[in-house]
């Protein structure tokens, strides 16, 4: 028997979408500027986090920086990935929407996933940004 391919659930079915599509990114340099200028700063293990509250309803936001400290592209790129994978699964855990800029630091190159979600969700717990 060959059984369908499972696919995720869609929008309209109730569950709750992972996905991390255009509307959940920060895209212009004015709102990276924005959030690094007004919001709250946290460096916890190899990122550091601003973040701005939003108004309920919103949808979360995030934008990813790595700079070339970090080492060549395909280091840079992984960085990226692992953070917005991060935040993609935790997501709809935050007590408040938020727009957070995470700063990946010289220590993720050669990190596992693991690693960066356990720094990540102990930012979140620690600017107290998680449901209880």
């Amino acid at each position: 028997m060959n059984a369908a391919p499972k696919r995720p659930p869609s929008p309209g079915s109730g569950a709750t979408s992972l996905r991390f599509g255009r509307t959940s990114r920060l895209a212009q340099s004015r709102d990276f500027a924005r959030v690094r200028q007004r919001g709250e700063p946290l460096a916890i293990g190899c990122l550091i986090a601003n973040w701005n509250k939003l108004p309920d309803g919103s949808v979360p936001k995030l934008g990813v920086v790595t700079s070339k400290k970090i080492g060549d592209a395909p280091v840079r790129s992984r960085a990226r990935r692992l953070l917005r994978e991060s935040f993609r699964l935790h997501q709809h855990e935050f007590a408040q929407p938020v727009e957070l800029v995470l700063v990946a630091r010289n220590s993720i190159a050669g990190k596992k996933f693991a690693d960066v979600e356990k720094d990540f969700l102990a930012v979140l717990k620690r600017a107290s940004l998680l449901k209880n």
